[in-house]
């Protein structure tokens, strides 16, 4: 089992720091970044370390290569085909996927090319996802008798019911805008404006306060699996606490005096 160790040069995912925004690039091309137990292990580490690093504040989600990520490592599954590799090798992927919602910093996928299978999940796990124009989107287990039951869990929770089923049952690819009008994406720009898309849309959020935006991120996933009157129940003590906090006081405070708020991470 490949453990990955916050700090050190790693091979599967590299990791890039500015200005407060925190880019992971998975990093085996040849492979299409597929999603080898090393390379779990290795985002999984990642962003354990980042949830704790209050320095960052977007976490954007990137890929070396011609493709985004083509799902699981079929070919590391079959040399280890036996169930109790299968359960854990699930679990640990199930576990980072939720990581992704877990942390407080925001996640943006950044995609290109293919996301396919749990790579599709990977996207649909992320906060926002931007993608290129030319970039294509499938749960192609089924094609080779594998139905895509954890991508599956991301991909109803993105998209219209009928329309995830028709990704699942059928394992066609979706280009990025019918991604976009389905509620996978967020934006589809031309491929040599989305560094600069990502750019302007994780900037946007690190200027946020970061106490507010790691609360209402929080809120905003434990609400959804509530049922409506005990989420406005939830919700409204959220909003009372972040009311109490620091930065909603010089926020507010700033917006009165029309300044610039100097955040206190508090």
């Amino acid at each position: 089992m490949y453990t990955a160790t916050p700090g050190q040069d790693d091979p599967y995912v590299i990791r890039t720091d500015h200005d407060g925004i925190a880019t992971l690039t998975l990093n085996r091309p040849q492979q299409f970044n597929a999603l080898s137990q090393a390379m779990i292990a290795a985002l999984q580490a990642h962003l354990d370390a980042i949830a704790q690093d209050p320095a960052v504040r977007v976490v954007v989600i990137a890929a070396a290569g011609k493709a985004f990520c083509a799902g699981h490592d079929l070919k590391e599954m079959r040399t280890n085909h036996h169930k109790a590799f299968m359960q854990d090798l699930f679990r640990r992927c199930g576990k980072m996927m939720m990581t992704l919602t877990q942390i407080p910093q925001p996640v943006i996928a950044r995609v290109h090319g293919i996301a396919t299978a749990a790579g599709c999940q990977l996207v649909s796990m992320c906060d926002l996802a931007v993608a290129v124009d030319g970039a294509r989107f499938a749960t192609s287990g089924i094609n080779v008798g594998l139905f895509c039951a954890t991508p599956g869990v991301g991909l109803s929770r993105n998209l219209g019911r009928k329309q995830a089923l028709e990704m699942l049952l059928t394992g066609d690819f979706i280009d990025a805008r019918t991604a976009l009008q389905q509620g996978l994406l967020n934006r589809v720009v031309a491929v040599d404006a989305l560094d600069a898309e990502i750019d302007q849309l994780a900037r946007s959020i690190a200027a946020k306060s970061s106490v507010a935006i790691g609360m209402g991120k929080q809120m905003f996933y434990k609400q959804l699996e509530m049922g409506l009157d005990a989420a406005y129940q939830y919700a409204s003590e959220v909003m009372a606490c972040n009311m109490m906090t620091d930065d909603a006081g010089e926020g507010i405070d700033a917006f009165i005096g029309k300044r610039k708020a100097e955040w206190k991470g508090r």
